[in-house]
């Protein structure tokens, strides 16, 4: 329960956001059970609109795809990253719940609460947090999917709001979690990312933005642990 309730913010931006992509989707031609279906499976927030503009475009599914894996790349750190930090033992059937729910907002909400109180994490939470957003994420599509598209073509800024909501809320999970130590690092990643930005696209920014960051990370904690060894 106590997961179900603090997943009341990621809730709150989700349904609105999957609203809009079901409206999307069904505008691009996809049924509105196909729609669910992306959202069921995928279930890949920015990354369902990109997969479903390609595919209406006539790009092949493999391009699709390929295109959002490298957009999605960052999801492979999430688990390991999370592992560092708890301190309870893990059981395989549940962890696999949680799991397919990570999402950036989802593992920003489990960074802040084990940054907090690392005691008070579980993979029942865990659960709570993740099914939660994911239950919102498909109800919010199934209402925008079989509302007919359109429905804010009168309203192109309430449309573009919607888009920032995710990127705002997964924003403030982080700034819950920041320590001053990690100054550095997320110094390095802005700059891996904004040359990435710069010089190529938003999949090579977001690459370059979790090397840097990674990078940066291990040399500072090999830095400081230098002395001690000496």
């Amino acid at each position: 329960m106590e997961g179900c309730k603090d997943s009341l913010p990621i809730v709150i931006s989700y349904i609105p956001v999957a609203f809009a992509f079901g409206l999307n989707a069904t505008r691009l031609g996809f049924s509105p059970l196909e729609s669910v279906f992306f959202s069921c499976i995928i279930y890949a927030g920015a990354s369902q609109f990109v997969i479903t503009a390609m595919l209406a475009a006539g790009s092949s599914l493999w391009v699709a795809a390929l295109s959002v894996m490298a957009m999605d790349v960052r999801h492979v750190l999430y688990g390991p990253s999370l592992r560092s930090r708890i301190i309870q033992r893990l059981q395989k059937s549940k962890t696999a719940l949680w799991a397919f729910g990570l999402t950036d907002e989802v593992f920003a909400a489990a960074t802040a609460k084990l940054v907090r109180n690392n005691r008070r994490w579980s993979e029942n939470w865990m659960i709570g947090i993740a099914f939660s957003s994911w239950s919102s994420w498909v109800f919010g599509t199934v209402i925008g999917a079989f509302s007919g598209s359109g429905l804010l073509q009168g309203y192109p800024a309430v449309e573009a709001a919607l888009g920032f909501m995710l990127p705002a809320l997964f924003m403030s999970f982080l700034l819950a979690s920041f320590q001053r130590k990690q100054s550095l690092c997320v110094t390095a990643a802005l700059v891996g990312a904004l040359a990435g930005v710069t010089l190529f696209s938003i999949p090579v920014a977001i690459l370059a933005g979790i090397v840097c960051g990674c990078l940066t990370a291990l040399i500072q904690a090999f830095w400081q642990g230098a002395p001690d060894e000496l």
